[in-house]
């Protein structure tokens, strides 16, 4: 991971932000309660954290990364911001999640926001994330959907160039979102099927996991 992320992490945020389509949506939707706390898993730069914090400044936030010099990135952010009270950062791998490394007995929201897709366990983050959350807690994640509304050509370049990041959108996920009941969350589909968005219901993830 740092030897893919350190040389992009200066321009990173500049960049993705042309194609990493959905992720300030998702925060102002998130409609976090004072006092309640989110963990990003995947958290990057802490960009997504910073505008969180700055959405609700009643929120606890922590982020997850695999990347030291992601890390080293979004510390620096976050102190720039003046938030360091506010976030607290943490290295690891998303399937190791653990609330009680965060000094918390659990999390009342989980967000994924573009890092399923890059997780090879994607399935063990998941499951570890959902083991994380409060009992009312919910996951929200906004990733690349299968993209099968862009065309036959444009599908086919969008997911080479994707590979070149380590980047799998993780269809069989869509398709299990897609199969949900409807009490089990709200999902929205971007354009194109370029991407989605997930909210889970409160107390959904004990459906999912098993």
């Amino acid at each position: 991971m740092d030897r893919v992320y350190r040389p992009q992490r200066h321009v990173y945020d500049l960049t993705r932000k042309y194609y990493l389509l959905g992720r300030d949506r998702l925060i102002a939707d998130l409609a976090l309660q004072p006092g309640s706390t989110l963990i990003e898993v995947g958290c990057g730069t802490g960009r997504n954290l910073i505008a969180i914090a700055r959405r609700y400044p009643e929120a606890r936030l922590y982020g997850l990364d695999a990347s030291q010099a992601m890390l080293e990135t979004a510390r620096a952010k976050v102190r720039e911001a003046g938030l360091e009270d506010r976030i607290l950062l943490r290295h690891g791998l998303a399937e190791e999640l653990s609330a009680s490394a965060f000094g918390v007995e659990s999390f009342d929201h989980v967000l994924f926001s573009y890092s399923l897709s890059m997780v090879p366990d994607w399935q063990g983050a998941l499951f570890a994330a959902i083991e994380a959350l409060s009992g009312n807690g919910r996951w929200h994640v906004v990733d690349f959907a299968d993209l099968k509304g862009l065309g036959f050509l444009a599908r086919r370049a969008l997911m080479a160039w994707l590979k070149l990041f380590h980047v799998s959108p993780r269809v069989e996920f869509l398709a299990a979102l897609e199969g949900f009941s409807a009490g089990m969350g709200e999902l929205t589909l971007l354009k194109g099927r370029y991407a989605f968005i997930f909210r889970s219901a409160p107390k959904a993830f004990g459906k999912f996991v098993s």
